[in-house]
């Protein structure tokens, strides 16, 4: 597997998707009367742009806001969520209560798509989001990961639908699910996973299995010099062993015992977001790991994770990565991605080196 190395320690979150995904298609859809008072968030720029840098658009700063216009310029490239916002289709399945982050988040993306600027402001898509959760609107430096995960949450419960499949048995008697809802978004769709855990008591040998769905797979770095992506993730899928006060209740035994815990890919989403867990925590002492991760741009194989009954060679290529700047020390986030296809671009608010 070729792999590249990446130009700085720091990268958090990496977006795969799975195959190679069409561009969006750029027919602007009418924009709905869902959200009051939306100012304009654009910003002159000298004559009309074309249609190749389309969705090259920068984001302002509005102040330590780069972990969040990082985090919306990897969403703003996955092609079938551009396509879903710019063709309209969101429109129809926004619930009639907290429509506003939907709404704004169309609005933004519409923006940086559509409109003629080199650099738009995100200004009513945080008010929007730091009215549901304040932290988001302190200037103040918040975390990427968890950014991400509020948003994609909160896109899912205004565009969520009830899945009939879903809803009828999908709780087997031979395996217990967690955290399967039966309602499907876009955002279940593209980016939500399923992981398997076969749990086994090394006492009696009874084994049950539990299921627990993902749209972030945080892994482990094995390393403190240097790795590859697929070291991470057959550190963060290899069996372990829980002993002492990690022990886990056994059913059959009737008392907590060393258990044998083995993680496997259930369901492989279409987009894959891959965290890095660059703090190591030792006690109360916090250290973060500057190990360089070598990825690959394309062909990063999930397969050998995947449980056997499910898809089979899910292979993925690279469409974006956020990460901090190496040489920052306020810990300046910026975002690469593709676009159009194979180009890559960098969204950031100073230049990579």
């Amino acid at each position: 597997m070729a792999s590249q190395s990446t130009s700085a320690p720091d990268d958090l979150n990496i977006f795969y998707s799975l195959h190679f995904l069409p561009p969006p298609r750029r027919t602007p859809s009418p924009k709905p009367a869902h959200l009051e008072d939306v100012k304009d968030s654009r910003e002159e720029s000298n004559g009309e742009r074309s249609q190749q840098y389309q969705g090259l658009t920068g984001l302002r700063n509005l102040g330590n806001t780069c972990y969040m216009n990082a985090v919306l310029q990897c969403l703003c490239s996955i092609s079938p969520l551009v396509e879903y916002f710019l063709s309209g289709k969101y429109i129809t399945a926004l619930c009639k209560e907290n429509v506003e982050i939907a709404t704004a988040f169309a609005y933004l993306m519409a923006d940086i798509w559509l409109g003629d600027f080199d650099c738009v402001s995100p200004e009513v898509f945080c008010s929007v989001i730091g009215g549901r959760h304040p932290a988001f609107t302190k200037k103040t430096q918040q975390d990427a990961q968890e950014f991400l995960i509020y948003v994609l949450s909160e896109l899912h419960e205004t565009l969520k639908k009830l899945n009939k499949r879903r809803s009828q048995g999908s709780i087997s008697t031979a395996r217990e699910n967690r955290g399967i809802s039966p309602e499907t978004s876009i955002i279940t769709q593209l980016f939500e996973g399923q992981l398997s855990y076969e749990i086994t008591c090394l006492e009696c040998q009874n084994t049950t299995d539990k299921n627990e769905v993902f749209t972030v797979l945080s892994l482990p770095i094995p390393s403190e010099t240097a790795c590859s992506l697929q070291d991470c993730l057959e550190c963060f899928f290899q069996q372990d062993i829980l002993t002492w006060n990690n022990q886990i209740q056994c059913s059959c035994c009737g008392t907590k015992q060393d258990t044998a815990v083995k993680t496997c890919l259930a369901k492989a989403p279409k987009i894959v977001i891959l965290h890095l867990k660059r703090f190591d925590c030792q006690g109360s002492y916090k250290r973060k790991l500057g190990t360089d991760i070598h990825y690959p741009l394309s062909n990063l194989d999930l397969s050998p994770y995947v449980y056997p009954l499910f898809r089979k060679n899910p292979k993925y290529s690279l469409c974006a990565v956020v990460k901090t700047m190496k040489s920052s020390c306020t810990g300046l986030m910026t975002s690469i991605h593709k676009s159009n296809g194979s180009q890559a671009a960098l969204q950031a608010s100073c230049p990579l080196k």
